[in-house]
């Protein structure tokens, strides 16, 4: 097993999972507030059948993957990483535009669930509520596992743990448990997911070297491999570079254009996620609508 491929999925998992744990156990503990607890059964129907649509939805995607031969191979792998990539910013983004009123915004869709949708309504909200991050989770994870190759079981066995602990997280989260602070947790976790995603758009762009996309910026930037190589099979910093390189796209002997988008994406996407969050960009919450352990 691969521990920096194991890691880049775990974080993934564990990111994503709490995301999704922290939806449903916001609803479940109104639910329970309010004397609902009859309806857990329809929002574990909702939740499960978007779990199960989301493994299926990434079974096919990397089973389309590992289908193609070269050169279509390496277009559709260095789109899935361009994908992936997108979708992982816009997560980050749109988590840190809603995480202040997202609780609030939950506990009124249930109430009009509740009045409206009834039972079916519970599973939909449910639903709608997970499979987002299903299918976000399924799309990062296929560019961690394209470009994981052989390795590809290191990111989904890191997957699995990271949404276990997502899991016993969220069972925290309901019953009242501050576990971990979520705004710190977020943070970090969101800082991490940069990097990686950052070494997905770099890859992608070493893929459109190889078939002739990208024709500038081609040569070689350096080479520092007899330092820090990224290869394991290279012994001693071997399989720290082959860590780095896993998590965060590092590779030893780069290429100018891959260097640079790299290291944009890094400086440019950084910056915009870590500055504080304006007025403008989300609206201020009550007490009620601040998620728990935020």
């Amino acid at each position: 097993m691969d521990f920096g491929f194991f890691i880049s999925g775990l974080l993934t998992g564990l990111r994503e999972g709490v995301e999704a744990a922290l939806i449903v156990s916001i609803v479940m503990a109104y639910l329970a507030k309010t004397g609902n607890q009859r309806y857990f059964g329809q929002i574990w129907l909702g939740a499960g059948a978007a779990v199960a649509l989301s493994v299926v939805i990434g079974l096919v995607l990397f089973n389309t993957i590992g289908g193609l031969e070269e050169p279509a191979e390496q277009i559709f792998e260095g789109i899935a990483m361009l994908v992936a990539a997108g979708v992982v910013t816009w997560m980050l983004f749109w988590m840190r535009r809603t995480a202040m009123n997202i609780k609030g915004e939950l506990h009124a869709s249930v109430d009009r669930a509740l009045i409206n949708g009834g039972i079916l309504g519970l599973s939909v909200l449910a639903f709608m509520a997970v499979i987002r991050e299903g299918i976000e989770t399924a799309l990062f994870l296929m560019g961690q596992a394209t470009a994981a190759g052989a390795e590809a079981s290191s990111t989904l066995v890191g997957a699995i743990v990271g949404l276990a602990l997502a899991a016993a997280i969220g069972y925290g989260l309901y019953v009242g448990a501050r576990v971990l602070n979520l705004r710190t947790f977020f943070l970090w976790t969101g800082v991490a997911l940069v990097f990686i995603a950052a070494g997905l758009l770099a890859h992608a762009a070493h893929e459109f070297v190889e078939i002739g996309w990208i024709t500038i910026g081609t040569g070689t930037a350096f080479d520092i491999s007899a330092i820090l190589p990224h290869e394991a099979a290279d012994g001693g910093l071997g399989v720290v570079g082959s860590i780095l390189r896993a998590m965060f796209g590092y590779t030893s002997t780069p290429e100018w254009i891959t260097l640079a988008v790299w290291l944009a994406y890094v400086v440019v996407v950084l910056y915009l996620y870590t500055r504080p969050v304006r007025r403008s960009d989300a609206p201020v919450a009550s007490p009620e609508q601040t998620p728990a352990g935020a």
